[in-house]
């Protein structure tokens, strides 16, 4: 085919790299791309205000089949194969070479090493660069094509530390400080966790638990993108903390665990195949993620988009804010939010340092997790993200260098200093973690457990817990942290941007859902 054909450029696809070697263009490569829906998702829809079952959200808001064969026969003609369609999840797979994927996409393609966090492993990946541009019958059709860059995007937030600290918690210990309900353990349940690579050992799992007392949860692994549990390497301290953090949480749940490359791809794959799973998960939990200013505009779009989608199936997502304070580990001295916490349909969770006494349930202080070099809670204001209706009374500070505010990250909070940290048993032995990574799991077991309570799956949490925020006065079903900083910004009374609106009180949050969902 000819490079005359006409093609529009796609929005939010320029990644601003720099022109490095190119890799072999015979090379085969397979890339997927997100398609419109047949008609908007309805805002309440999107907000978690109305559940859908999956075939009804695949039925009224997949992709138009006439969008599936049209983008199938245009990118026959670029000689492009396509793999697989999923109509319902508006995916479609796509493979050919790389000459034939950059003529069709007008995509630059270059070679360039980098580190993945996960695997603890540098290697070298494709990079695209710049902007790419669709056929133009595709135009508006085709909203994001990813694949083309394999760089690992993502990072683990937690930090491991090699000697018992003075203050250390087990999971139920957490629960009982944190007055999850009585009763609940995640029966019914599904708690899914996305991660990048790792692994973990069943012997590992049974000695954690018996050493606790619990019953061992029933916990299944799903491979996206040839990617399957791999004990061993750098990404298998998350895996383990996630896993028995939840498990230990809501030992009743089901632990389904999604393993994906480390790359844009990977992670809308596991994304999408942990939101449409069969039967649809409660609670997702997220501990990774990097900067919004490291990300496409497309890809941002496209993953918000997915968690919109989660609202309307009930799903609730959540994120770890980070460990990096408010410039999120970058030293250009502006402030910078993690992403995928920072979408408006994801539950961002932030860090606390906790000293407590778990035989009496006194807690002595909680502050906001800052131990400098050490790690810092993230938080702050979203650029790419407006400012939601629900947290319009929460008084989110102007975005960095502007005169508006966009979405306030984080919403919740929970211990996240290492030096208050979490017991977990990795590689035949105990081990001592932190990060907000930790109180991610917390909270989306906590999920689980209300959602048995309730009956019902929660969705998209906000709208219903920001419901009575007032400046300066406690929300109902959290304790307020109001000391410390993580940078730039200062903990204070109400919702602030290192706790947002605090660490939960599990029993009063049961008892103010339960109003509200009845109301």
């Amino acid at each position: 085919m000819g490079d005359d054909r006409p093609t529009t450029l796609l929005p939010g696809s320029d990644t601003g790299a720099a022109r490095r070697p190119a890799p072999d263009m015979d090379a085969r490569a397979e890339v997927t791309l997100l398609l419109r829906r047949r008609r908007d998702l309805r805002r309440d829809l999107a907000a978690g205000l109305g559940i859908l079952r999956r075939a009804e959200l695949a039925e009224r808001y997949g992709a138009d089949p006439a969008d599936v064969a049209l983008t199938e026969r245009v990118l026959g003609g670029y000689g492009l194969k396509v793999l697989d369609t999923d109509p319902g999840s508006r995916r479609v797979t796509v493979a050919g070479t790389l000459a034939e994927l950059a003529e069709a996409f007008g995509a630059k393609i270059s070679l360039v090493e980098d580190f993945d966090h996960f695997s603890g492993v540098r290697g070298e990946y494709r990079e695209r660069e710049g902007e790419l541009h669709l056929p133009t019958e595709l135009d508006g059709v085709v909203l994001a094509v990813l694949g083309l860059d394999t760089r690992p995007r993502y990072r683990p937030e937690l930090l491991a530390i090699k000697r018992q600290p003075n203050v250390v918690y087990t999971p139920p210990e957490l629960a009982s400080l944190y007055r999850f309900p009585e009763g609940t353990d995640g029966t019914g349940q599904t708690l899914a966790i996305v991660v990048m690579g790792g692994g973990f050992r069943d012997e590992d799992m049974d000695s954690y638990f018996a050493g606790l007392g619990l019953p061992k949860p029933a916990i299944r692994t799903v491979a996206v993108d040839g990617v399957d549990n791999t004990p061993g390497g750098a990404g298998s301290i998350e895996v383990v903390l996630d896993v028995q953090i939840a498990g230990a949480l809501a030992p009743g749940a089901q632990i389904v665990v999604y393993f994906a490359p480390n790359s844009d791809r990977g992670a809308l794959n596991a994304l999408h195949a942990a939101i449409h799973a069969d039967p649809t998960p409660t609670a997702i939990s997220l501990s990774w993620g990097a900067s919004e200013v490291a990300s496409s505009g497309q890809l941002l779009d496209a993953m918000d988009d997915l968690f919109a989608e989660a609202a309307a199936l009930g799903v609730t997502v959540v994120a770890a804010s980070g460990d990096g304070g408010s410039s999120n580990g970058l030293f250009d001295g502006v402030s910078h939010v993690n992403f995928p916490a920072s979408s408006p349909h994801v539950l961002a969770c932030g860090g606390t340092t906790l000293l407590a006494d778990p035989q009496t349930g006194t807690i002595m202080a909680e502050t906001v997790w800052n131990t400098g070099a050490a790690g810092v809670t993230g938080g702050g204001v979203s650029r790419a993200f407006d400012l939601p209706t629900w947290q319009a009374g929460a008084g989110v500070p102007n975005r960095p260098g502007q005169d508006q505010p966009g979405r306030g990250v984080p919403d919740v909070a929970a211990n996240g200093d290492p030096a208050t940290g979490y017991q977990i048993h990795a590689d035949g032995k105990l081990g001592w973690v932190g990060g907000t990574s930790a109180g991610t799991p917390l909270w989306a077991a906590l999920v689980c457990r209300l959602a048995q309570a309730l009956g019902r799956p929660l969705g998209q949490l906000q709208p219903l817990i920001y419901r009575d925020l007032a400046p300066d006065r406690v929300t109902a079903g959290f304790r307020d942290v109001i000391d410390g900083n993580n940078g730039a910004y200062s903990a204070a009374a109400g919702w602030d941007a290192n706790t947002g609106l605090g660490v939960p009180d599990g029993t009063a949050l049961l008892a103010v859902l339960r109003e509200r969902f009845s109301g």
